[in-house]
C-alpha cells in the first residue's frame, strides 16, 4: 500500500481533530523525553511536514498550518516542506504563541502531554487558546507503517571513563533535594539517566543512551522504569539495591503513591503529564532545572582525559580524512565523503559511530548550517568551491564535534569570500582567547565570536557554540554561547564548541569549529579567572585566508595551533599524509 502523501497526511490530522474536541493541534519535533535525538518511532514532525531538522515543531488549525524551526533550518525548511500546504516561520522571529494568537485565539488546540514541555504549554496558554491535552497522540492514529519503539540492551559505563561512582552521584542529587526541602525530582532525559547510573545504550542513532525515566528520592533511591529485559545481571549488580526497577507501565501507579510530597520537575524539559498525574494525587510541584545537569557538564579528570583521547584519535582520522579530499575528493558525492570520514573514524577501536549525521556541503549547500546529505539525495564536490565538513565521533571514552572548510581547486576562493572566511577565523580565535570570570553565562562570549563579522556587516544566525557530553550528547544543554540570553555560568572543566560561521544562501557557505575545555587563567582577590584550552587537533585550511587582515596575536595563534596539530598528530600517519599535514601547517 503507498504511502499516503503530505496533502493527505494533513487531511488525516484535519480530519481527526474534530472529533477530539479541538480547533488544532500543538505538534513539536521531541519526544516523550524531550531530547533532540528522537527514535524513528517519535519522528511525527518529519513523518507529518517532512521537515527533518532537530528542532521544531507544527501548528495545525482548520484553514493555515505552520513549521517552525531557528536559523539554523530556514533554508532546509523551505527544500524539504509543501509551502502550498505550511507556512514557514522562523520561531524566534514569529514565536508560535504569537502566530497561535493572531490564528486561533478563543480556539480549543489540542497536544499530547507526554511530549510537549510544561513550559511549552504555559507559553501558548498566553495566546489566549484553550490547550486540550489528549489521552494519545493522534499521528500515531494516522501513520500506519510507524516504526516499532527501540529496545537496545542497557550496558555499563565503567568508572574508569566516568571517574565518579554511580552511588556518589545518586548521592549528591539526594542530599541538593533535600537542602531545597523536596522528596524526589522526576529526571525524564536519558542523557541524565545515562550519567547519573552509570549506563548507555544504543536506543539512538547518534546518541548512546537507553530510552527510560527515574524518580530520584531524597533518601537516595531511584525508581528506574525501563523493560527489565532489557537489563542483565550485570547491569542490576551495577546499580545497587538502592535502583529499583519497574516496567514502563509502572510509571503512573508509582507516581499516585506520591500524594502529599514535594517533587522537583524542570518545567523545560518535563513532559506535562508527569505535572498533571501529580497534580491529581495533590503533591506539591516545585519548578527547578534537572539537577544533573551543571555537574554533568563539569567534567572530572577520568573524563577530561577521555577527551583528549578521543581527540588525538578523531584529528588522526581528520588528518588523513582533509588528504583524501583534497587530493580524491573533488567528483566524489557529499554522501561517499561522509560515508569515507566515519570509516576512517571507526578504524579506532574506541569509535562506537557518529555523534551526529555528518554534514558534508559542497558550494551552495555549504551555506545549508545543517544540510545533511544521503545517498539518495546530494550533490557532487565541485572544484572552485568551499566545502563546509562537520561532523563527529562517539568514542567511548568521548563525545567529539568539529567542522573544517576547505577551498577545492587550483585557484583561490574570490577576495570577498577569503574575507568572509578571514572574519570567521578571527571570531574562532577571539573567543578562544576569552579570559572571563568563573561564572560568567556563555551568551555574555558569544558577541566575540561576531565582532570581525559585524565589522564587515556581516553575521551569522546561530549560536557560536554548545556544551558537550562525554559520550553522550553532542549538544550538551543548557550550555552555550548565544545571542539570546541563556543564564547558565560557566565553571571550570566544562567542554564546549566555537563555532563561528557565515552563509550566503545559494552561493556558499562557511564555519570553524573546535572544542575547549574551560580552564583556570588565575586567581583574584574577588574571585577566579577562566580560560579555554583547544581540544580539537585538525589543520585549519589557510588557503582562504587574507593574511595581512590578521593581527600578530591571531598570526601566532594559528601557528602555534598548527605545530602543536603536526607535533601530535603527525607521527600517526603514513608518509605522505605526513607531507601533507606538514604543508598544511606551515606557518605563515
Amino acid at each position: 500500500m503507498p504511502s499516503p502523501s503530505p496533502s493527505e497526511r494533513l487531511t488525516a490530522l484535519r480530519s481527526a481533530l474534530p472529533g477530539l474536541g479541538v480547533d488544532g493541534f500543538f505538534l513539536p519535533r521531541g519526544d516523550e523525553h524531550l531530547g533532540e535525538y528522537v527514535p524513528a518511532c517519535a519522528e511525527r514532525l518529519a513523518w507529518l511536514t517532512g521537515f527533518t531538522g532537530s528542532a521544531g515543531l507544527a501548528l495545525v488549525l482548520p484553514d493555515t498550518a505552520a513549521v517552525f524551526s531557528d536559523g539554523r533550518y530556514q533554508v532546509q525548511m523551505r527544500q524539504q516542506v509543501d509551502t502550498s500546504l505550511w507556512s514557514v516561520e522562523h520561531m524566534y522571529e514569529t514565536p508560535p504563541p504569537l502566530w497561535l494568537a493572531k490564528h486561533a485565539r478563543g480556539k480549543a488546540i489540542g497536544y499530547d502531554p507526554r511530549s510537549v514541555s510544561v513550559r511549552d504549554i504555559e507559553a501558548l496558554e498566553q495566546a489566549g487558546c484553550h490547550m486540550v491535552a489528549f489521552p494519545c497522540n493522534p499521528v500515531d492514529g494516522i501513520w500506519a507503517d510507524r516504526p516499532k519503539a527501540p529496545a537496545s540492551p542497557v550496558c555499563i559505563q565503567p568508572l574508569t571513563l566516568t571517574g565518579r561512582e554511580n552511588s556518589a552521584k545518586i548521592q549528591d542529587i539526594a542530599d541538593t533535594l533535600r537542602q531545597a526541602g523536596q522528596d524526589a525530582v522526576i529526571l525524564p532525559d536519558p542523557t541524565s539517566i545515562a550519567w547519573l547510573l552509570n549506563i548507555r545504550g544504543r536506543d539512538l542513532p547518534f546518541l548512546p543512551v537507553a530510552l527510560c525515566f527515574t524518580i530520584l528520592h531524597a533518601d537516595a533511591t531511584v525508581d528506574l522504569f525501563i523493560n527489565i529485559d532489557r537489563i542483565d545481571d550485570a547491569v542490576r549488580s551495577h546499580l545497587g539495591t538502592s535502583v529499583r526497577v519497574h516496567m514502563p507501565a509502572d510509571m503512573e501507579p508509582v507516581l499516585q503513591t506520591m500524594h502529599g510530597k514535594t517533587v522537583r520537575l524542570d518545567p523545560a524539559r518535563c513532559p506535562i503529564w508527569f505535572a498533571n498525574t501529580l497534580k491529581d494525587v495533590k503533591a506539591t510541584l516545585a519548578e527547578g532545572t534537572d539537577p544533573c545537569l551543571m555537574p554533568r557538564a563539569c567534567k572530572t579528570p577520568a573524563e577530561l582525559d577521555g577527551m583528549c583521547r578521543a581527540h588525538l584519535l578523531d584529528g588522526i582520522a581528520l588528518a588523513r580524512f582533509l588528504y583524501w579530499v583534497e587530493t580524491h575528493g573533488v567528483g566524489k558525492t557529499e554522501a561517499a565523503v561522509a560515508d569515507h570520514l566515519l570509516a576512517l573514524r571507526r578504524e579506532a577501536e574506541t569509535c562506537i559511530g557518529p555523534s551526529f549525521h555528518t554534514i558534508a556541503g559542497s558550494g551552495p549547500n555549504a551555506a545549508i548550517m545543517h544540510y545533511a546529505p544521503t545517498a539518495e539525495q546530494c550533490s557532487i564536490v565541485q572544484p572552485d568551491a568551499f566545502l563546509l565538513v562537520d561532523s563527529g565521533g562517539q568514542y567511548t571514552c568521548a563525545t567529539t564535534d568539529v567542522t573544517r572548510t576547505v577551498w577545492l581547486g587550483a585557484g583561490s576562493p574570490p577576495n570577498d569570500w577569503k574575507k568572509q572566511y578571514t572574519c570567521v577565523l578571527q571570531g574562532l580565535i577571539a573567543l578562544d582567547q576569552a579570559i572571563f570570570p568563573a561564572g560568567t553565562h556563555g551568551y555574555r562570549l558569544d558577541p566575540l565570536a561576531r565582532l570581525a563579522l559585524w565589522k564587515e556587516g556581516l553575521d551569522f544566525d546561530h549560536g557560536a557554540g554548545h556544551g558537550v557530553g562525554s559520550c553522550l550528547s553532542v549538544h550538551e544543554w543548557p550550555l552555550g554561547f548565544t545571542r539570546r540570553p541563556v543564564l547558565d555560568p560557566l565553571h571550570e572543566h566544562m567542554v564546549m564548541t566555537n563555532e563561528p560561521g557565515f552563509y550566503a544562501p545559494g552561493s556558499h557557505g562557511m564555519r570553524l569549529e573546535n572544542q575547549m575545555e574551560t580552564c583556570l587563567a588565575y586567581k583574584t582577590e574577588t574571585g577566579d579567572y577562566l580560560r579555554f584550552k583547544t581540544l580539537t587537533l585538525a589543520p585549519i585550511d589557510t588557503r582562504g585566508i587574507i593574511v595581512d587582515r590578521l593581527t600578530e596575536t591571531e598570526r601566532d595563534w594559528l601557528n602555534s595551533y598548527h605545530a602543536r596539530v603536526l607535533e601530535q598528530i603527525g607521527p600517526h600517519l603514513a608518509p605522505e599524509e605526513r607531507e601533507w599535514l606538514q604543508r598544511a601547517c606551515a606557518p605563515l
